[in-house]
């Protein structure tokens, strides 16, 4: 087991610096499909392995995070489990943020295990966590790390709930960025951003802008860039002047890109990488 202790620096500031270094913030999301993985030989778990830790060592050049998938090495067992505390140790090691994508949403003492199984156990820096519960649910994570709340996300299944109106005329998702604001101001680091972030998807880029303008000092956490049809372009507001107020996981695009004759799949993983960092760098104003 990691005995790491609860990480003493601002998540937020941590993530900014590295997307300073990196110039760039775009983040490849490790979320493995054992069917769609080119190794071959061995057992599941070891293609599996192989190719999370081929992933990390092929884009840590260029990215200044990951997104670990928690549910796509939960369904191994326990020897799944024991693969992403290694990922998460070796994306680490290879001086990447890690997220943790669990999206936890509990209270109480079940908060209290569930971000020390994050940051003290696993070594993440950041989770995502639902706001359904309230803030209570926040303060574990924040306290230890960075957490990014689900505020609107980009599955079509969102509009069940988030774009319901409240009796005051916002939706449920301005009352969570809302809260995100309010419970955030007390996790500000030096460079002015939050370590309590938000989740807002990239395939509503209207949407995104309008909350951005509730969670100012927020760092958002914007998915759907790439298969799910969003686009770096019209979600360049959402980085603010600094160009560190969004970060772009990109998945599929990157772990299982295009074929190139020739090539490796770690070296189109790779190339698939340092374009999207690109992209996103020149967006955001970071190069």
């Amino acid at each position: 087991m990691n005995d790491a202790p609860v990480q003493c620096r601002n998540a937020a500031d941590q993530l900014i610096e590295a997307m300073h270094a990196k110039g760039t913030c775009a983040c490849v999301g490790i979320d493995p499909v054992l069917e769609r993985i080119l190794i071959e030989g061995g057992s599941a778990l070891a293609r599996i392995s192989a190719f999370c830790l081929g992933v990390i060592d092929a884009v840590h050049e260029h990215v200044p995070a990951v997104k670990i998938q928690s549910a796509c090495f939960e369904r191994l067992g326990a020897d799944g489990f024991s693969l992403m505390h290694e990922c998460m140790a070796a994306a680490a090691e290879a001086g990447l943020i890690v997220l943790h994508d669990a999206k936890r949403g509990d209270i109480g003492i079940s908060a209290e295990h569930y971000a020390a199984a994050t940051f003290d156990t696993a070594g993440a820096h950041w989770i995502t966590a639902s706001p359904w519960l309230g803030r209570e649910t926040l303060e574990p994570y924040a306290s230890r790390g960075g957490v990014f709340v689900l505020v609107r996300t980009s599955n079509p299944g969102s509009d069940d709930l988030q774009t319901q109106r409240l009796a005051d005329g916002r939706t449920v998702a301005d009352a969570a960025a809302d809260m995100v604001h309010e419970f955030g101001a007390d996790y500000r680091g030096e460079h002015g951003r939050s370590a309590v972030g938000a989740v807002v998807g990239a395939t509503r880029p209207e949407e995104a802008a309008a909350l951005r303008q509730r969670m100012p000092a927020a760092i958002l956490l914007v998915p759907g860039i790439g298969a799910q049809g969003g686009t770096l372009e019209s979600c360049a507001a959402l980085c603010g002047d600094d160009g560190c107020g969004a970060l772009f996981p990109a998945s599929r695009s990157v772990l299982y890109p295009d074929a190139v004759e020739g090539q490796a799949w770690h070296v189109a993983v790779a190339d698939a990488a340092k374009v999207m960092a690109d992209t996103a760098g020149t967006v955001a104003g970071l190069r």
